[in-house]
């Protein structure tokens, strides 16, 4: 069966509204079981990188950050999500092993959090801005 994948982005803002944040493709497509990597590459040094995934009619759900070489996974952690980030290069990927159709949905990477609340129950920060590719 085939999944299909949607990366948006987060805006920035504040301090940090020159950093950019652009994924290697807007779209993904794979087969069930495929691993399956979303790359973002930005344009500034930052601090820590977080990804989300958003199903219709859901609040986006925290997946992992990576922040100053620690990897914080979301609680409880997702199975089958992690992730590689290259600071040298500015890019940061997110892998999902052996992808279910259930990882069909929409995936945001961001500079800054996103969501906001109990990390158990998030919901969407509407102050925050995000971009369609």
């Amino acid at each position: 069966m085939l999944i299909y994948i949607i990366i948006l982005l987060s805006s920035t803002e504040g301090s940090r509204a020159s950093e950019v944040i652009t994924p290697k493709s807007d779209r993904e497509f794979a087969l069930e079981g495929d691993n399956v990597t979303l790359s973002c590459n930005y344009s500034a040094a930052a601090r820590g990188v977080h990804w989300y995934r958003q199903y219709a009619g859901s609040p986006p759900q925290f997946l992992i950050l990576e922040d100053s070489g620690v990897t914080t996974p979301a609680i409880p952690p997702v199975p089958g999500i992690t992730i590689n980030h290259r600071k040298t290069e500015s890019h940061v990927d997110l892998i999902i092993s052996s992808a279910k159709v259930s990882d069909s949905a929409l995936y945001y990477c961001a500079l800054q959090p996103t969501v906001t609340g109990n990390p158990i129950t998030l919901y969407r920060n509407i102050t925050q801005t995000c971009l369609p590719f």
